[in-house]
């Protein structure tokens, strides 16, 4: 368990580890706070390799914090289309925003102003305020709290605030009390380290190449299978949808989805709840005002978000003059403007073949 396992023994190795096996990343190389909070903002349900691209254009696009406050959300929607979850980037302009008023543009190097920021938790005002500022304090992630359960064979829930809190505690400790030992940005960034490419949450872990091989607990007790331990989620629920892929020559008909609740603000493709048959899909259409040209049955599809997944059929609808003016809550966009303006969730990838929209693809 964590509190009889003395934290001390692991700094050594995982720092000299870190030094030979660290990755690379544009981020790193110049750890200024505005870099490493907007790189760990994106890190978010998302992979280090999908990442880097999106970061280096949004850096090029915006980069620093007044540019940031200054852009607006259409903007920033599109900018950060295929990185999903599009509140973390709301949240992002509106933090900017505070920083410049309250802070002159200069990311607090404080951990408790960092966490009056929006949108900016435990974890991430631990990475500003240890990578960027040599700050000693944790950055407990994911990676973190896999690492540390299975070294120390703890078996305490770590979807548990009541497990995270402690194991943040001991880390403060141990990098206050150890000062000459623990360099913070290479400590915190070493633990986040060794669980993406070498504890890892998936299959094996490379115990082979573990700078704690041989003390770590859970190997030695032939546990690692067993941890961590991990209260499994809710069953997401299903949603069965129809999407409507609504052409009028080169142009395609989009909704706009409410400004609060799942993909809050984003574009979309008009879609209802239940899935249609053809005949259906006719009668809905005409109930619209418009007299369909062709109806074609698209493939199914679908997409998986955090508590919901929706099991998706479409339908391309070839129309004539397709009017909007009668249908407020549609808008009528040319292909091409589409794709440089407007920010369409990549969960209606698999139909954007039929609107020449790639989505979600950096060009």
């Amino acid at each position: 368990m964590i509190d009889d396992f003395s934290l001390i023994q692991l700094v050594e190795p995982l720092q000299k580890w870190f030094g030979q096996n660290a990755r690379i990343l544009p981020w790193r190389e110049n750890p200024l706070p505005y870099y490493v909070w907007v790189s760990e903002i994106m890190l978010q349900q998302t992979r280090v390799e999908a990442v880097k691209p999106y970061f280096e254009r949004f850096i090029a696009e915006f980069p620093d914090v007044e540019a940031l406050a200054d852009c607006s959300e259409e903007h920033l929607l599109k900018l950060w289309e295929g990185l999903g979850y599009y509140n973390r980037v709301r949240n992002l302009n509106i933090a900017a925003k505070q920083i410049v008023e309250q802070y002159d543009g200069i990311v607090p190097d404080d951990y408790e102003k960092l966490l009056q920021l929006k949108g900016i938790g435990h974890y991430t005002a631990g990475a500003i305020a240890s990578i960027s500022y040599g700050k000693p304090v944790p950055a407990v992630d994911g990676n973190v709290l896999r690492v540390i359960s299975r070294v120390t064979a703890d078996d305490s829930d770590i979807m548990k605030q009541s497990v995270r809190g402690p194991m943040e505690d001991c880390l403060r400790e141990l990098m206050e009390t150890q000062a000459d030992l623990v360099k913070p940005a290479v400590f915190n960034q070493a633990l986040m380290e060794l669980g993406a490419l070498v504890c890892v949450p998936n299959g094996e872990p490379h115990c082979t190449e573990c700078p704690w091989n041989e003390m770590c607990q859970a190997r030695m007790s032939g546990r690692i299978a067993e941890l961590p331990v991990k209260k499994k989620a809710k069953a997401r629920r299903i949603e069965e949808r129809t999407v409507f892929v609504v052409r009028d020559g080169e142009k395609v008909a989009l909704g706009k989805r409410p400004g609060k609740g799942l993909l809050a603000g984003l574009y979309e493709l008009p879609n209802v709840l239940g899935h249609m048959t053809e005949k259906e899909v006719l009668a809905y259409m005409k109930e619209r005002g418009y007299a369909p040209l062709r109806i074609q049955v698209l493939p199914e599809a679908k997409h998986i978000f955090s508590h919901v997944e929706w099991h998706m059929t479409g339908y391309m609808v070839s129309v004539s003059e397709l009017d909007i003016e009668e249908n407020a809550d549609w808008i009528l966009v040319d292909c091409v403007k589409a794709k440089e303006e407007y920010a369409i969730p990549t969960a209606f990838s698999r139909y954007a073949a039929y609107m020449n929209i790639p989505l979600g693809k950096l060009s």
